[in-house]
């Protein structure tokens, strides 16, 4: 049986052998990805890609299938502006999956859901197995799930990714996103170990995801910015891309705006779509749809102006 000491000495390596993370250099950067300059025409182009990139969710404990219904026609036309693109996905509890399967079935948008028994991850390994693969069945095209955060700070590092392969295998064709939940992983070197270690088992264009949107503390621009990079050593190490998804905590188009610049001067134009970046924010959306009817009209709608679409995140 390996000794605590030994647990730690081997999260201790897989920082040692990813390599740390200067926390002063990524504050630094991360600050200014706030103070670009963005032209008028590239502004509505980033918004209405922002638009795009959303995963429209509601994980409440009052979810019923009426309120999925409502979602997904948000879902399809966030706007009664026919130039405003409809969002990502839809991102719900595995029982509702069924229901939004239904409603988005003659439509490109992705059915995602939260599973591994969301957003603990508490649970045994065959029960979130099970959970995945009745997803999946039920129409699921995309998966989040959550890493056992208490085994990978004990540095059961071994336990953690044969989880994450666990859950590839059962999702099949289904794109993966792992949720490494940053919030309690403490450290800016943990969470880039963290990406490592997911990112090895992870399949091109799987996603690693900051966090569950239940913490305390969800995505900032910094730590996404140590997702970011670890995403682009790891596909210049081996050529694999690795998408990603902040989610938690983002709620203006001045802030998602800031990520997108951050993604264009880390990763590039190969990420600046939704098949490699999402937004898990749906409280984003519409203020997204506000800043572009201001672009275009010169003044701001009101609130009540758009349909509520969810506040989970």
């Amino acid at each position: 049986m390996r000794t605590v000491a030994s647990r730690r000495a081997a999260l201790r390596h897989l920082i040692d052998e990813v390599g740390p993370v200067d926390q002063v250099g990524i504050d630094e950067r991360a600050a200014k990805f706030t103070t670009r300059s963005i032209k008028k025409g590239s502004k509505l182009w980033g918004l209405k890609t922002a638009v795009s990139m959303v995963d429209l969710t509601t994980l409440e404990g009052k979810d019923t299938p009426g309120k999925i219904a409502s979602l997904c026609q948000k879902a399809r036309a966030p706007s009664s502006d026919p130039e405003v693109p409809s969002v990502a996905a839809v991102c719900i509890y595995p029982f509702l999956v069924k229901h939004a399967r239904k409603a988005l079935a003659d439509t490109s948008i992705k059915v995602a859901s939260v599973a591994t028994s969301f957003p603990s991850g508490q649970s045994s390994l065959k029960l979130r197995l099970q959970e995945v693969r009745q997803a999946v069945a039920d129409g699921a095209d995309e998966v989040d799930m959550v890493i056992n955060r208490g085994l990978f700070l004990s540095g059961e590092l071994d336990a953690v990714q044969d989880e994450i392969a666990a859950v590839v295998e059962a999702c099949g064709e289904s794109t993966l996103k792992v949720i490494l939940e940053v919030s309690e992983l403490e450290t800016y070197d943990n969470i880039r170990a963290a990406s490592m270690l997911a990112m090895r088992v992870l399949r091109a264009d799987d996603f690693i995801k900051t966090s569950t949107g239940k913490a305390s503390g969800s995505a900032t621009l910094a730590n996404t910015q140590v997702m970011l990079e670890a995403i682009r050593d790891f596909y210049l190490a081996t050529g694999t891309p690795i998408g990603m998804k902040p989610a938690g905590g983002i709620r203006t188009a001045k802030q998602a705006l800031h990520y997108l610049v951050a993604v264009k001067e880390t990763l590039g134009d190969a990420w600046l779509n939704n098949t490699r970046y999402r937004f898990g924010a749906s409280a984003l959306l519409n203020d997204l749809l506000r800043q572009i009817e201001k672009q275009k009209t010169g003044a701001y709608q009101a609130p009540y102006y758009f349909s509520e679409a969810s506040g989970s995140y």
